[in-house]
């Protein structure tokens, strides 16, 4: 989410960057929107009745005032025109709308680019391993040894989910140990166990509605099952106010996460890398603005650890304006290398997302002399997809 003010005073710097996402500028646009929404609340206040001076009337001149006012409210509502009361209500939607509908804005060291052919190659570790022999996929070692079954899982709930059997279920669960482990007591991360059913206010914090709604799970009374434990990580502090002392706050957990996966009909439909369920470690840091490169870095280097201990061959890539995710400023892919596929996946995507989240959403730090919002960064490890490999 755009922080509408922020655009009032930096409009070209708003749709150059919008320009690099491949996208039409638009702060025109918005901030006319704006101005109307400014306009209206000012003419609403100054309609508004008051009432101060009833404190020093007596109980029954204030009575009457407040029948007069009564009346006078519903006779205002009366005549307002519906067209009128529709349109203060779409602009009123702007700041939470409009820009929320924009995805974030690339830094400056980001490459120009539309996809991933524009990303930059920043590193590599080990080569790939080379064997005498021809390599199967991931699904298909499973299902030969007998340690994944997607057919039953088909018959309890349809397509792109598995079950894991026996040492490949143990072996997801020591990966998972292993990770949390290596981040709580090496790198200072908090392990946290999260509600994996979120509201949707939640959801709009992280800035994975309204964008990414068709990919997301939800229930009948309105709670939405997490696509990332992001969401509720993040949301620990929602707009609580932080002493600067305390920062960073760094949170880790092992979760499952659901995801519609809505726009990948086709694509990768046998195995584990494109499912409707997997388990998966998050890594969430709060951070002051000022600070938030370098923990950025500092947090894929604790990425690029749990690799390096596992001997796994794997590049860290900078992301192109064009191929990051809405929310992302700056991206990093650490893509590991699959024997079966001869391709190198994308297991591990470290996001920052300053400045982009909801005014709301955004925590406090409390300093000498003023406040300042704290951005937020990310990092994710799907488990179930690096364990199957």
């Amino acid at each position: 989410m755009h922080d509408i003010r922020w655009i009032r005073e930096n409009p070209e710097e708003f749709d150059r960057g919008l320009a690099r996402r491949g996208l039409v500028p638009c702060a025109g646009e918005v901030l006319a929107l704006d101005k109307e929404w400014r306009r209206l609340q000012t003419r609403r206040r100054s309609r508004k009745p008051c009432a101060t001076g009833c404190r020093a009337r007596s109980a029954r001149q204030r009575r009457a005032a407040s029948r007069s006012t009564s009346s006078w409210a519903r006779s205002l509502r009366a005549r307002k025109p519906k067209p009128r009361r529709g349109r203060s209500s779409r602009i009123a939607q702007t700041d939470r709308r409009s820009p929320g509908d924009l995805p974030n804005l690339p830094a400056p060291e980001v490459p120009d680019g539309l996809d991933e052919t524009a990303n930059q190659e920043l590193r590599r570790h080990l080569a790939p391993p080379r064997f005498n022999f021809a390599p199967l996929a991931h699904e298909a070692i499973g299902e030969k040894l007998g340690l994944m079954d997607f057919a039953r899982a088909a018959k309890l709930s349809g397509s792109r989910f598995v079950v894991l059997r026996g040492a490949l279920a143990r072996l997801e669960r020591a990966l998972a140990q292993f990770m949390l482990d290596l981040h709580t007591r090496e790198f200072g991360y908090a392990e946290i166990a999260p509600p994996y059913l979120v509201r949707e206010e939640t959801a709009f914090g992280t800035g994975n509605l309204p964008k990414a709604a068709d990919e997301m799970f939800r229930t009948t009374d309105g709670l939405w099952l997490i696509p990332t434990a992001e969401m509720p990580l993040t949301n620990l502090v929602a707009g609580e106010i932080l002493d600067e002392a305390a920062l960073p706050l760094r949170f880790t957990a092992w979760t499952p996460c659901f995801r519609l996966e809505a726009g990948a009909a086709g694509k990768d439909t046998r195995g584990m890398i494109r499912v409707h369920q997997f388990n998966k470690v998050e890594l969430v840091s709060i951070t002051r603005p000022e600070d938030s490169e370098a923990e950025h870095e500092r947090m894929t280097r604790c990425a690029e650890e749990v690799l390096k201990r596992l001997g796994l061959a794997y590049r860290v890539m900078l992301l192109s304006a064009g191929d990051m995710g809405f929310a992302a400023r700056k991206t990093y892919d650490i893509e590991v290398w699959l024997p079966g596929q001869k391709r190198l996946s994308r297991d591990f995507e470290l996001l920052q997302l300053r400045p982009f989240q909801r005014a709301a959403w955004a925590p406090a730090i409390v300093r000498p002399a003023k406040r300042a919002r704290s951005p937020c960064i990310r990092s994710t490890a799907p488990l179930s997809r690096s364990a199957a490999r």
